[in-house]
């Protein structure tokens, strides 16, 4: 059975074109099947179908029929794992940039939990269903960094259970634009962007984040710093850093686009991830240096 999703247009979407307008309040449809649904007259304004390149005006009345998605096997694939720890209940990885950790509607190949599943044969935690079997948490697709995954739902629970009482250690690198204080504390609450529903933002009803850093080198117009959280929250670091007017270099999201350096999405890389094993309770630590453009970021920094 399809969704009738309805939405009255706002004077800050007026001009837009209606596949962008769906786009931005639709965070879960790409572009590309809004179209498809326009183009299979799926979509009114005020009751009548349209083009997608029909622009809406404010008091416009958009209705979309979202069909029923049917979830496709999700199928394992032979990929080369950075494989930094494991056990018979948990497995630490590192995932690069420009890999999606778990399949979602239009993107079921090519991700983390499709390496996972042929690496574990199929052993993965079920709690977060067929889409994300073993993920407790994630990181952005462009972002860099070590991942736990859990092979059963009892570790799982306890890792879970971790990440709510905030004792998992979680660091982070990043390259930010100007010179940041020696340390700070952001506390800041985040939620959905009230005009761009792919975007984050602080937003005083979203839901509590706090993000710790500090300053480890400076440079001229830009600085290296450690983000450690307290919570796990879409984006936090991008939002909260750009929220003090230092936004991650590489992040053309939330304002850190810089002409000049190779950075392929933001600089931002999850490099210390410290638990308590679900066998024992015994805390482990894992290091994972930066990525090489990282790295040549820095090097022509410091010659700057």
């Amino acid at each position: 059975m399809a969704e009738r999703l309805t939405f009255t247009v706002t004077d800050e979407s007026e001009g837009l074109r209606i596949d962008s307008y769906l786009a931005s309040l639709c965070p879960d449809l790409s572009r590309s099947y809004i179209k498809k649904l326009i183009d299979d007259g799926l979509v009114l304004l005020n009751n009548a179908p349209v083009k997608a390149s029909l622009k809406v005006s404010e008091g416009d009345i958009a209705t979309i029929d979202v069909p029923e998605l049917k979830i496709p096997d999700i199928l394992p694939e032979k990929m080369d794992l950075a494989v930094r720890y494991e056990d018979d209940d948990i497995l630490i990885v590192y995932k690069p940039q420009n890999m999606v950790v778990h399949p979602a509607p239009g993107n079921y190949t090519g991700t983390l939990v499709n390496g996972l599943l042929t690496h574990l044969d199929g052993r993965l935690s079920g709690i977060n269903g067929v889409l994300r079997p073993g993920i407790v948490h994630r990181i952005d697709k462009d972002t860099s960094g070590l991942l736990v995954v859990c092979k059963n739902d009892v570790a799982h629970r306890i890792v879970a259970e971790q990440l709510k009482e905030h004792s998992i250690t979680r660091r982070y690198l990043a390259v930010v634009i100007g010179n940041t204080d020696d340390e700070g504390v952001i506390d800041k609450p985040i939620g959905r962007n009230k005009t761009d529903r792919k975007k984050m933002a602080v937003d005083p009803t979203g839901k509590n984040a706090v993000t710790h850093y500090k300053t480890l080198e400076r440079f001229k117009g830009y600085s290296l710093i450690e983000c450690r959280l307290e919570t796990g929250r879409t984006h936090q670091i991008r939002v909260h850093m750009a929220s003090i007017g230092h936004p991650v270099l590489g992040d053309e999201v939330y304002g850190g686009l810089r002409k000049g350096f190779a950075t392929h999405g933001q600089t931002l890389h999850a490099w210390i991830l410290g638990l308590n094993r679900p066998s024992d309770g015994e805390y482990i630590e894992i290091k994972e240096e930066p990525p090489e453009y990282f790295q040549k970021i820095l090097t022509s920094l410091r010659t700057l």
